[in-house]
């Protein structure tokens, strides 16, 4: 994994801030209002279910993530981060470690892949 510290995109670098300090305002404006995420084979299609699915998974659980690589691939920064938080862990590997593939369109996020990492 890449360790060395990175410059992230601003408005990934926002992302992460915003996860990490549990601010649900703050990461909606991290996105584009025709944004699509993709969380594990579930899709969710602009920014209204987006939040709906941030707010049920991310900030109702006290979601954090801990940056653990960096990498340009595709045209997407691809961050691989463990992942903490209250969630039920049943079925989860341990620690939990995930992909978040992003592609941006000016200064917002317009798609979010979430994926299991092989790391």
């Amino acid at each position: 994994m890449n360790k060395t510290k990175v410059q992230l995109p601003r408005p990934i670098e926002a992302y992460v801030q915003a996860i990490n300090s549990h601010d649900p305002e703050a990461l909606a404006r991290c996105f584009d209002p025709n944004a699509v995420a993709n969380d594990v084979s579930r899709e969710f299609r602009g920014l209204s279910e987006i939040m709906t699915w941030a707010r049920r998974e991310i900030f109702a659980v006290q979601v954090t993530l801990e940056l653990m690589g960096v990498k340009e691939e595709g045209g997407q920064t691809v961050l691989t981060a463990r992942i903490e938080g209250t969630f039920d862990r049943t079925g989860l590997p341990d620690p939990l470690i995930m992909e978040h593939a992003l592609t941006l369109a000016g200064d917002r996020i317009l798609s979010l892949t979430c994926r299991l990492s092989d790391t």
